[in-house]
């Protein structure tokens, strides 16, 4: 294959990702290796790519490349979820655009509209995340409303239910007045808001006394059933007993007493209205109170709100507002700060309303998930501090509002044949609820006679069990791959679903499988823009992912995101990291470029130079290994991603190829080659599961592969002991070789003159990288003196100090007076050091490291001021 002189990812990307489909590399079987498994977060099926998505997937999809490359069996499966309220808002919507209301469809009729719509744009977000090089196997895509997905949901509604864990009954839930559906307690955000308290008289009965009550909410006085005030108030004893009017609807209802009044709120007294506030229904059911539902589900009012009948509840807010005014009930308004909670899917203002409603009991459920957490530790969060969020939500739970006013989803397998509480089966089929029935109440039954419950299950009630029925482990427990692929190893996710799907993943782990369904929990942070914003269209802050492909390549992309994304920290995007992402991409390429370039001599001696120079980039590959072998156990992907782009950057392609490159338009020996060669391929092997794409096309170029020999199937390269020595000693020999080369541009030095140079070794330090320094100083040779060389152009490096005679161009006044400001700037530093160090307060209480850092910086400075002086002296 020819070489490109520039890499070019639209080229590149494209024809790799179909080589790596054509050959089926995604593609796992069970088979005698040892198993890694993700399950992606299915995304919703109306979803596009957004940059969440890109982050989370780039994440899962290096650890599934790593996990490949490591000799693991690597499967990752890809799927979406149903999403039961989006889908239906989008179904609907679609159809208010034709003409139909989803109310003169049938519930067969409507889903078959939902269907289309969910063919047309269902695989959308999944073809996407094939640009940016998602390694998922694809013969494994799942959906949520799969027929197997759909009756394992079926099954383990049962199953709980015959278990007494599920139940039916009337609840204070959640409504969504926009999606017309309750929700569950995860789907509400309470967000502060500024609204009003408004203070209202409400006339007692039988006297032309008034109680003034403070509401925030006066469209709600329709549904009043009572007043209440604390027994042991002595402002409102008076009015035990007695009876107050509620105004405009004129209806006469009780003055109660109970101490859950706080006296100090407010007025004192508290307007009770069962219907409408989870707090007021406990008192209406303590005290025997009328439960009086004034809205519709739209949350307009119903025949309840008398003339107000049929307007929004916002509207009438503002009317009655003005009408108890004119009545002269309204006695003040003032602000009010508190919390409103909203729907997090409709961003809706959410109501509380009593409904008939299916649950799931969450008291004993979570007592595995809590112990496998925080106790076992059979499970770990990264980072670690979620597990506190875990364990709070986890000791607090509430039961679980599994049922859903629509039609898209799971419909709920329950029948019912009457209409008392209890006069329904659950069953898996209608068949086999007339059979439940006819049983039940001792006399055969027909189809006709029951009715399948209209409600749906929440969509989290399908995603829940996600790892277990892509494999089918709900059907078939003890089926072949369920066996093999379960518990699954590496879960990446966002932490805004650590309730959501995280929990009741692992609540479903222990109750249908008794084990955990994952061993790790990744959370990304949250994609910002550089104003910490979160992204999102309606900010019009998120670029388009698929553009920012096109414009940086998909590796570039992935690399731009991943270094600056720690785990559970929110990454703060800026488009220059993508920018830096592509000039990675071109580095990489120059490199390997530069390498393909040279000619090759079988015959040729190895130079010193390189021979050592492949010794040292051995160690430093291997010291670099280990630490991104630490940063990947620690989860910390950003910072594996830096160790490897140091390693490429700075230690392969800015020393290591300059210090082995033969001389201009000079072969290089065949030895030095190939070891060259192997330390790319490894360089391409730890990279590759960050930037796919451009390693798999340099891997190729390098020699004629076969299929077997793609990269995404190589050997990860294995760890062997490091050389420590030769790291530290180049570190030496590369800051002498900085000391030249400074000199060489200050003093307007031309490289091509060769300088002799000497060497007064006072660590005694080894002369094993002086043929590097040589190459890379171009001296003509090194001299070991000593004392000090008079008349020439000195540095230092550590305690050894290095000396370049000077030439007959130099400036020596100039020269003097450079030497005689810097050492000026230098006697002044020490003089501040000394200074700290003399403070016998911070000796005493600043941490021992500080007082080492500031003892080297006074030995750095003694060191530097005497070689100033030295050369100062030899002017």
């Amino acid at each position: 294959m020819s070489l490109a002189t520039k890499y070019n990812p639209q080229e590149v990307e494209n024809k790799w990702y179909d080589y790596w489909m054509k050959h089926n590399y995604f593609h796992s079987v069970p088979n005698e290796k040892e198993p890694y498994t993700i399950v992606i977060p299915p995304p919703n099926v109306t979803g596009v790519l957004h940059m969440g998505h890109m982050l989370n997937n780039t994440i899962q999809d290096v650890l599934i490349r790593r996990a490949r490359l490591k000799g693991f069996n690597a499967c990752w499966v890809p799927g979406t979820d149903h999403a039961s309220i989006a889908t239906e808002a989008k179904v609907v919507d679609k159809l208010k655009q034709e003409g139909i209301k989803k109310s003169d469809l049938t519930r067969d009729e409507f889903l078959k509209h939902a269907w289309d719509w969910t063919d047309k744009h269902g695989g959308i977000i999944l073809e996407q995340l094939k640009k940016l090089g998602a390694s998922c196997d694809w013969e494994r895509t799942k959906f949520t409303m799969d027929d197997d997905l759909n009756e394992a949901v079926t099954k383990v509604f049962i199953d709980l239910y015959n278990k007494g864990l599920i139940y039916r009954g009337y609840r204070m839930v959640n409504w969504d007045p926009s999606a017309k559906t309750t929700l569950s307690d995860e789907e509400v955000i309470f967000e502060e808001k500024q609204g009003n308290l408004y203070y209202v008289n409400y006339k007692i009965e039988g006297s032309d006394e008034h109680l003034t009550i403070a509401t925030t909410r006066p469209e709600t006085i329709l549904g009043d059933s009572a007043i209440c005030i604390n027994p042991n108030d002595e402002r409102f004893k008076h009015l035990k007993g007695k009876k107050a009017i509620v105004p405009i609807a004129n209806r006469i209802i009780p003055i109660i007493e109970d101490e859950y009044v706080d006296v100090e709120f407010g007025t004192g007294c508290l307007k009770v209205t069962p219907a409408h506030d989870q707090n007021d229904k406990v008192l209406g059911e303590k005290h025997h109170l009328e439960v009086i539902d004034i809205f519709n589900d739209d949350a307009t009012l119903n025949s309840f709100g008398l003339h107000y009948e049929g307007k929004d509840r916002f509207v009438v807010r503002k009317e009655i507002t003005k009408e108890l005014e004119k009545l002269g009930c309204l006695v003040k308004i003032e602000k009010h700060l508190h919390k409103v909670g909203t729907s997090e899917r409709t961003k809706e203002v959410i109501e509380p309303k009593i409904s008939a409603q299916w649950f799931l009991k969450m008291d004993t459920i979570v007592k595995p998930a809590l112990k496998a957490v925080l106790e076992d530790e059979e499970i770990h969060f990264f980072p670690k501090h979620y597990n506190n969020t875990y364990r709070h939500w986890l000791e607090n739970i509430r039961d679980w509002n599994i049922s859903r006013q629509l039609w898209w989803g799971h419909q709920i397998p329950a029948y019912f044949y009457g209409d008392g509480e209890n006069d329904f089966v659950v069953a898996e089929s209608i068949k086999e609820a007339v059979k439940i029935a006819s049983k039940k109440l001792g006399k055969e039954l027909s189809e006709n006679d029951l009715q399948q419950d209209p409600d749906a299950l929440d969509t989290w009630f399908s995603s829940w069990l996600w790892p277990i029925s892509v494999f089918d482990g709900i059907r078939f427990p003890d089926n072949k791959e369920i066996n093999y692929y379960y518990p699954t190893n590496d879960l990446v996710t966002g932490p805004d679903i650590i309730f959501f799907w995280v929990a009741r993943m692992i609540f479903a782990g222990y109750e249908f499988r008794q084990e955990k369904p994952f061993t790790n929990v990744y959370f990304t942070g949250i994609v910002r823009d550089k104003q910490r914003r979160k992204m999102s269209k309606s900010l019009g802050n998120s670029p388009d992912p698929i553009e920012l492909m096109e414009k940086y390549g998909a590796d570039g992309v992935r690399v731009g995101m991943l270094l600056c994304s720690a785990a559970g920290n929110d990454l703060l995007f800026d488009e220059e990291l993508c920018a830096q992402g592509r000039n990675f991409s071109n580095k990489i390429w120059n490199a390997f470029r530069l390498i393909k370039g040279w000619e090759v001599s079988e015959t040729l001696e190895q130079p010193k130079a390189a021979k050592i120079a492949i010794e040292w980039y051995q160690a430093k590959f291997q010291q670099t290994l280990k630490e991104i072998e630490s940063s990947f156990e620690q989860y910390r992907i950003s910072e594996a991603l830096m160790s490897i782009y140091k390693l490429i950057w700075d230690d392969f392609s800015s020393w290591f190829l300059e210090m082995v490159k033969p001389a201009y338009q000079q072969p290089i020996d065949i030895n030095t080659l190939q070891s060259v060669i192997s330390f790319l391929e490894d360089n391409l092997k730890v990279l590759h599961p960050f930037m796919p794409f451009l390693t798999e096309e340099i891997w190729q170029h390098i020699t004629n592969r076969t299929s077997e020999e793609a990269l995404i199937i190589a050997e990860y390269p294995k760890t062997i002991v490091v050389n420590e020595k030769l790291i530290n000693e180049f570190k030496i020999a590369s800051e002498v070789i900085s000391g030249i080369r400074t000199i060489r541009k200050d003093k307007n030095i031309a490289f091509k003159n060769q300088l002799e140079f000497s060497v007064l070794n006072n660590d005694n330090i080894t002369n094993e990288f002086d043929a590097v320094i040589e190459k890379l100083g171009n001296l003509s040779k090194i001299n070991y003196v000593t004392e000090k060389v008079d008349g020439a152009l000195s540095f230092r490096v550590k305690s050894n100090e290095y000396f370049i005679p000077m030439g007959s161009d130099i400036d020596i006044d100039a020269e003097k007076s450079k030497l005689e400001e810097e050492l000026k700037y230098t006697e002044g530093f020490l003089k501040s050091v000394q200074k700290k160090l003399s403070n016998e307060r911070f000796v005493t209480n600043a941490p021992e490291q500080v007082i080492k850092n500031e003892r080297q910086k006074e030995t750095d400075a003694l060191a530097k001021i005497e070689t100033i002086k030295a050369s100062l002296k030899s002017l």
